[in-house]
């Protein structure tokens, strides 16, 4: 990661949700880290959704927390509320309860910003516990922050 920051010549913010700050842990324990690493908004309520990253309250309503495009608004506040040039956003239903047919455990929505392009998202369907949800959730995570940062 902290040579994927440096050709890029960026620093990130990461908008958790589902993960609960594991993100934000992993990068954090790179050596390093705080040449690249800006900040990290764990935002697992809909009201903190809102008020640290500036996801609208219709959007929540409209979609729910668990969609593409509130993934996507993730991203975008983590880089609006930061001075972070990238971003990476989860927000996805961890379990073991909390799912549904529409939207089933294991469903997590991940997002990946930088200023000035246009915001990847992709949607996942991980098997397992919590824990292999979670752990999926955020590898997945960084991988397409890298992958963001690659393609500029």
């Amino acid at each position: 990661m902290l040579e994927s920051c440096g050709r890029a010549n960026a620093t990130v913010s990461i908008a958790e949700s589902c993960t609960g700050g594991l993100i934000t842990a992993a990068l954090t324990a790179i050596p390093g880290s705080s040449a690249f690493v800006d900040r990290g908004f764990v935002t697992y309520s809909n009201g903190s959704k809102t008020d640290l990253l500036g996801v609208p309250d219709a959007l929540l309503a409209r979609t729910g927390a668990v969609s593409e495009e509130v993934a996507r608004a993730m991203a975008e506040g983590a880089i609006a509320w930061s001075v972070a040039s990238a971003s990476v956003s989860v927000t996805g239903i961890a379990g073991p309860s909390g799912g549904s047919p529409e939207k089933p455990v294991g469903l997590v929505h991940i997002a990946s910003a930088r200023r000035g392009l246009s915001t990847l998202h992709e949607r996942h369907l991980f098997p397992g516990d919590r824990d292999a949800i979670r752990l999926a959730s955020a590898l997945a995570a960084m991988d397409l922050l890298i992958r963001r940062l690659a393609a500029g």
